[in-house]
């Protein structure tokens, strides 16, 4: 796949939509990867960390730094599949999983309170302090049946947003 829409043939945008489980259609896959080439400015076939902070929503986004971890030399391919947990048309279980990545910090398989607490602490940023951040975590988790030393696994993480009506959408404009 080439650095110009042009270059994206019927058989890339069919192979991308197989890879990201139809969570865009051929249109929207052609409008990413146009927005995909502008990333790209070095032109290597992937985006890299400088060139994902050049967007302004995503540099200031207090995840962002979470996000990069997942995303640094992603090509077109990864980029589609890194976007379609914003798809409305991706599952519910997908849109968890991602979730979980993004807590997963360590990439070990659990989130652990430290975990929870970074990810609050992103948030919040000097909002507020962190002896009120930890008692917030705590007696959340204490509501929802867990302690401080729990350690939580995707099936948790199912468990505790899959009757939420979670939805994590951002639309696609086609040209």
């Amino acid at each position: 796949m080439g650095n110009t829409s042009s270059m994206l043939t019927q058989y890339d945008i069919e192979e991308v939509q197989e890879h990201c489980n139809h969570a865009f259609s051929q249109q929207e896959i052609v409008s990413l990867y146009q927005r995909f080439c502008q990333l790209d400015r070095s032109g290597g076939g992937f985006i890299s960390t400088e060139e994902f902070l050049s967007v302004p929503e995503f540099a200031v986004n207090p995840l962002s730094q979470r996000l990069l971890r997942m995303l640094d030399g992603l090509n077109f391919k990864e980029f589609v599949a890194f976007l379609s947990a914003f798809s409305p048309r991706t599952s519910l279980q997908h849109k968890i999983e991602f979730i979980f990545k993004v807590y997963d910090s360590d990439s070990n398989g659990k989130v652990a309170f430290n975990d929870l607490l970074n990810v609050l602490r992103d948030l919040t940023g000097q909002y507020i302090s962190e002896h009120q951040r930890e008692q917030v975590l705590t007696h959340v988790l204490e509501e929802a049946g867990y302690t401080k030393d729990s350690l939580f696994i995707l099936s948790d993480f199912v468990k505790i947003l899959g009757n939420s009506g979670l939805k994590m959408e951002v639309e696609v404009p086609v040209d």
